[in-house]
């Protein structure tokens, strides 16, 4: 009951010891020491590689042409590394050159904005706040 204070029971020290041996025994049973270390292979982790280009990591190392050559080939653009597309997408923006030279002068393909009075009128209009942009 809440109401009644229990009897405090006074336990000797030879028990208590004996309480609190049992446990460490325990612990010591399911405890291993690890004297040889190694990598888990099923454990994901980062792998941390040297700088390509500080100076201070290749002052001992030669440059590797092959190396170089390869970089430099893989940063040219995909129409110098093959003569043709290699896939659908490439095959979208293969040819960039335009079909139709663009001459300025050729008012057939080229519309450009013309400025007139009512143009100039409609705009000074809008930029000081009609708010009816379609009458």
């Amino acid at each position: 009951m809440a109401g009644h204070p229990k009897e405090r029971v006074v336990t000797d020290e030879v028990h208590q010891n004996q309480i609190l041996w049992e446990p460490y025994l325990k612990e010591l049973r399911t405890q291993k020491l690890y004297t040889q270390y190694h990598v888990n292979p099923c454990a994901r982790f980062t792998r941390l590689t040297r700088k390509l280009m500080s100076w201070h990591d290749n002052l001992e190392e030669t440059a590797d042409a092959r190396f170089l050559n390869l970089i430099h080939h893989a940063a040219q653009g995909p129409k110098k590394k093959c003569p043709e597309a290699q896939t659908e997408n490439q095959d979208i923006g293969w040819d960039s050159e335009p079909l139709v030279d663009p001459e300025c002068s050729d008012h057939r393909l080229n519309h450009f904005r013309v400025y007139n009075d009512i143009t100039l009128y409609k705009a000074k209009m809008w930029s000081l706040g009609e708010d009816d942009h379609h009458k």
